[in-house]
């Protein structure tokens, strides 16, 4: 596919199937479901449907770092979503997420009126608020939190449908998207580096909610595990981000999550389904790789 030189939009837009570039068969302009298939439901009462891209990841580490301070009632299973096959379309999935994006919820602690909880952020509050921890109760503490943990929910679409899409996606590389979307990062990361130079944590002193949504997007982006851009963007020049992610990135409950639902990297670091904490231990082939 060659790289246009100008575009004039149509007066109507109308959807072309064949438009290249990666996820490109599984993106559409409506919603709901394409097949009938129902969800598994497992021994907990939380289930998570989910895969380990940076959105999916929060809420596993969620749950462990949960788990870690003795919330028994946390226990989960993580069930895999393959979402370049199109699993998120399918009818069980669209009943929980009418939006079709990973994570979903169902809390069935109550068998009678099950919870169902989407979008990342909402999770996150649900099971802050549920178990008593991450967010703080009192304000202006919870304020902090809460306003830093919607910058990451606002800000990093720049981010990854931005400019990951045009920098490592696309079918193309354009001057003008890329350069554009590369300005907004860099301005994000410079807002996070100097947060993080006068405060441990996004929202104080202490680890929390927002730590937990931005490290895996931000934190991977300066660890160079996303969009192979570091180099280009510069990522060294941030170095209160780089402290801050490499103290994340080694908390045991915060590498546990990581592997959740992962099928791409080592495969030390995948566990592709997760029913129980032995699971992290007890890594057979099965456990690896659930069966179709």
């Amino acid at each position: 596919m060659s790289e246009p030189t100008d575009y004039t939009p149509p007066k109507i837009w109308t959807w072309d199937k064949e438009n290249g570039g990666a996820f490109a068969n599984i993106n559409r302009p409506i919603a709901g479901p394409t097949h009938d298939k129902d969800l598994p439901v497992g021994k907990h009462p939380l289930q998570l449907y989910s895969l380990a891209t940076p959105n999916g990841v929060k809420v596993t580490v969620m749950l462990e770092e949960l788990l870690a301070l003795g919330h028994t009632g946390a226990e989960y299973d993580a069930w895999l979503i393959r979402i370049n096959q199109g699993d998120q379309f399918g009818s069980g999935f669209v009943a929980v997420n009418p939006n079709s994006k990973i994570p979903a919820l169902m809390d069935r602690t109550d068998p009678a009126a099950p919870v169902r909880v989407f979008e990342s952020g909402a999770i996150l509050i649900y099971l802050a608020e549920k178990f008593g921890g991450f967010l703080p109760a009192d304000y202006p503490a919870r304020a902090e939190v809460l306003s830093w943990l919607m910058w990451q929910m606002g800000s990093t679409p720049f981010l990854g449908g931005g400019f990951g899409h045009f920098y490592a996606y696309a079918p193309f590389k354009q001057e003008y998207p890329i350069n554009r979307y590369a300005m907004e990062v860099k301005r994000q990361l410079d807002v996070l580096d100097r947060r993080l130079g006068e405060s441990e944590y996004l929202g104080g002193k202490d680890y929390s909610i927002a730590d937990i949504a931005t490290a895996p997007w931000y934190g991977a982006l300066v660890k160079g595990l996303v969009y192979g851009a570091g180099e280009f963007l510069q990522v060294q020049d941030y170095k209160n981000v780089i402290r801050w992610a490499d103290q994340i990135f080694d908390r045991p409950a915060f590498k546990r999550g990581r592997m959740v639902n992962r099928v791409t990297g080592e495969p030390s670091e995948q566990l592709h389904e997760r029913h129980d904490a032995s699971d992290f231990e007890l890594r057979t082939a099965d456990k690896l790789e659930p069966a179709d």
